[in-house]
């Protein structure tokens, strides 16, 4: 199983100097990978981490491109029905090519209904918007001469560049913990990636993969790939979704917990708090936690 990290490009902890910090620490300290994620612009009446202090995710990812030289680099996950997909396809076939090919593509349909109405994108919609946009982004991908006509685009007689780095195209990780999202994934994914479900959901979900995937014609399901909160020196809160708690070695049980339910891809992110703190537990993972778990 390989571990990647969120990087903490919003709230407390985004401090723009210390993203280099960051990034250059996931690295050295062996990680397989550094994530952003996304939201735009958010209603002011809810709690959430991603409301305050946040930074664009394609322009981050774009960065963290320059200040890296082997981690893999993704988005868990892009809310794709925000944005046109032709210029998300050049944008991130352009940090494909920065990076060496090293760019993971996950993507979304999103779920909150007053950032849609301030972006003027259409809520009610959204999952088949997503399946159109992730459809003209893997023809770019495929052919510098791209032919693909949907309900909203029909592209004929253009060239597409850069091609990206990766052939045939980046990985494409669908997010989401609905059958919508699964059987997206199953169309046009090679990861499903819910964030933060029940081990109900984890320890099934190979499981469920495999049967969707049959009934699909689809012979190799997608792989399985998830997020973990980690809090250090303190027990999982009573309903907690699953997490790593408590001390390294407990943490570390956890991992091969989630490796044993068929999870390829454990992404570990920090509650909210000042970057100095994100960065030591971050370190202390790496070094405690990280030799254990693998």
């Amino acid at each position: 199983m390989q571990i990647g990290v969120c990087l903490p490009h919003y709230g407390q902890a985004m401090d723009p100097a210390g993203m280099r910090t960051f990034a250059e620490r996931v690295e050295s300290l062996g990680f397989d990978s550094i994530w952003v994620t996304d939201h735009v612009i958010v209603p002011k009446g809810l709690d959430i981490i991603y409301k305050e202090r946040m930074l664009d995710p394609l322009a981050t990812l774009s960065y963290l491109a320059g200040v890296t030289n082997t981690v893999r680099l993704g988005t868990s996950v892009l809310i794709l029905p925000y944005r046109n997909p032709v210029i998300v396809a050049k944008e991130l076939a352009t940090t494909d090519v920065l990076s060496g090919g090293r760019v993971i593509f996950g993507a979304a349909s999103g779920w909150m209904e007053g950032e849609f109405a301030a972006l003027g994108a259409d809520f009610a919609n959204r999952g088949a918007v997503t399946d159109e946009y992730l459809q003209i982004i893997t023809a770019i991908w495929s052919r510098a001469e791209p032919e693909v006509k949907t309900e909203h685009f029909d592209i004929r007689g253009v060239v597409a560049s850069p091609e990206p780095a990766q052939r045939p195209r980046p990985p494409i990780w669908i997010g989401g913990q609905s059958p919508p999202a699964a059987r997206r994934a199953i169309a046009f994914g090679d990861v499903w990636h819910p964030n933060l479900p029940s081990w109900e959901v984890v320890e099934g979900a190979t499981r469920y993969l495999a049967e969707l995937s049959a009934k699909a014609g689809r012979a190799q399901p997608p792989r399985l790939a998830t997020r973990a909160a980690v809090n250090f020196d303190v027990p999982p809160p009573e309903g907690a979704r699953p997490g790593l708690f408590g001390a390294p070695e407990q943490m570390a049980a956890t991992a091969r917990r989630f490796e044993a339910a068929g999870v390829s891809h454990l992404l570990l992110n920090w509650r909210d708090m000042p970057f100095v703190d994100v960065l030591a537990e971050m370190e202390r993972f790496g070094t405690e936690v990280l030799p254990q778990a693998r």
